[in-house]
């Protein structure tokens, strides 16, 4: 019997979602706030914004795109991509753009979701599926005058492209993922650059390949053996970044060695200034923070028009920023400091059984079962929930083994004529206890370890615990005595 499914979020996971649900042949309704599909990658604008994961990763096993530019996906291209999926699947007549959800609240007795939007209208649903993603709260950073620069100033996330910063003194405060990819490209047209770095980062090769137009007909003139190649270098790229990558993690004495070494011979080869280089090698084990990869970060920082700033600031002022040894005039600021993770304020009020919030539920911390349920939200899967994000693979591969352990979960309550699926409470405990217990041998949970994949009670609730080959096993098979089917 076909379910009333409603998808809150459009992104590359709601996609997912919709797409899958409606090949089961159930009911789906995708609620998204703004005006177009995409999620992270419609707001992110920022010049040279890229996944940081090969193309032939991201993406979904069941819709390849041949039409990669480069080796590693541009933000504009991945967009258009989550564009092609609603051509691809027909989606057009499942989406409801510019209607976000303001609450959406379990009734025991008929066993539904009243889901209410933003324009007030209030529906009834079997199932709900979370798609909002980790990454979509841009978060500033907690410096005195924060928000007393009187030129223009703005989150990466939030990109301001009416402001043409040739010539102009720009400063960019952070030094992360997104700063990495849009430093060399304001250092290109700034008259000076200012990169305000608080810890510096393990940096790692990209090693990018431009896809020629050539190439890319030359795959043309056979699809079928095109086809074939992809799918074996996708599934090379996979098993060596689970099985190799993926240690840097775990944090075998071989993994930390080889990755420490790349990281380092990446820095003393683009780095030739050995003042320069020791500003930028972090006092922290590799994997511990995100590990960054790119190939023209520091090349960027040893142009004439750019410094890098190691000194604290001490505040941000009305025309600059003043640091512990001196003051910054500026006429652009520009805070690459990431995005809030480990609160989980979502944008809709989630409301489980005998009244009892999502927020409330995870005032201590979010917990949920395999980070897809969450005990006392029946008919409630998750998306890129608690302890699914990666260090070392593509998340697009997580998110197609939670909307298949959705896919079965319903399956399994029209079998039983059920109407509810609820992870019990003992279930959800004994799948936390252990993966916080494996998460302990990791890098992540190292004491001298800050990153925003760790909470401030020291709680890693962020990542997965190991590689993706076990949350697809972990996925696979639904266990009857941690899910309750009535």
């Amino acid at each position: 019997m076909s379910k009333r499914i409603a998808v809150v979020g459009a992104g590359m996971g709601g996609l997912c979602a919709a797409i899958k649900s409606r090949e089961a042949g159930h009911d789906v309704t995708v609620f998204e706030h703004a005006d177009s599909v995409g999620g992270t990658w419609r707001a992110n604008r920022y010049p040279g914004v890229a996944c940081d994961v090969p193309a032939i990763l991201y993406q979904f096993s069941f819709a390849p795109n041949p039409n990669w530019s480069h080796h590693y996906a541009r933000g504009a291209e991945i967009h258009d991509y989550t564009k092609s999926l609603v051509d691809q699947f027909g989606l057009a007549d499942a989406l409801r753009l510019n209607e976000g959800v303001t609450q959406a609240k379990w009734d025991s007795g008929s066993g539904t979701w009243a889901i209410t939007t933003e324009k007030g209208v209030t529906e009834t649903f079997d199932a709900i599926v979370p798609a909002l993603g980790q990454l979509s709260r841009p978060c500033f950073p907690e410096i005195a005058g924060v928000h007393d620069f009187t030129g223009p100033k703005w989150h990466a996330a939030e990109w301001n492209d009416k402001v043409d910063l040739a010539g102009k003194r720009v400063g960019v405060i952070g030094s992360a993922a997104s700063a990495v990819q849009l430093i060399p490209e304001v250092a290109k047209v700034a008259g000076e650059l200012v990169v305000f770095q608080r810890t510096p980062n393990w940096v790692i090769p990209r090693n990018d390949n431009h896809v020629t137009p050539e190439t890319k007909a030359l795959m043309a003139t056979n699809l079928e053996m095109a086809a074939k190649l992809g799918a074996s270098q996708r599934a090379m790229i996979f098993d060596n970044a689970d099985s190799f990558f993926w240690q840097a993690f775990k944090w075998t004495p071989e993994g930390r060695a080889a990755f420490t070494r790349t990281a380092l011979d990446h820095l003393e080869e683009q780095v030739p200034d050995p003042e320069l280089r020791a500003k930028l090698t972090p006092d922290y084990p590799i994997g511990c923070k995100r590990i960054l990869i790119t190939d023209d970060f520091y090349p960027a920082l040893m142009r004439d028009n750019v410094s890098l700033e190691t000194n604290g600031i001490d505040r941000i002022e009305a025309n600059g920023v003043r640091t512990t040894d001196g003051f910054h005039e500026l006429d652009v600021l520009i805070f690459a400091t990431g995005f809030e993770t480990t609160q989980w304020d979502w944008s809709m009020q989630v409301v489980g059984e005998e009244g009892r919030t999502l927020k409330e539920t995870w005032k201590e911390g979010p917990e949920a079962y395999l980070g897809i349920m969450v005990s006392g939200f029946p008919n409630m899967f998750m998306l890129y929930g608690p302890n699914t994000n990666l260090g070392h693979n593509s998340i697009s591969f997580m998110i197609e083994q939670q909307v298949g352990y959705m896919l079965q979960t319903l399956s399994a309550l029209e079998a039983e004529k059920a109407k509810a699926a609820n992870v019990t409470p003992d279930g959800q405990r004994r799948f936390n206890e252990r993966i916080t217990q494996l998460l302990s041998g990791t890098v992540w949970a190292d004491p001298h370890c800050r990153s925003w994949y760790k909470a401030a009670n020291g709680r890693v609730y962020q990542n997965w615990a190991s590689d993706c080959a076990s949350y697809a096993e972990e996925t696979a098979v639904l266990d009857r005595e941690a899910v309750a089917l009535r």
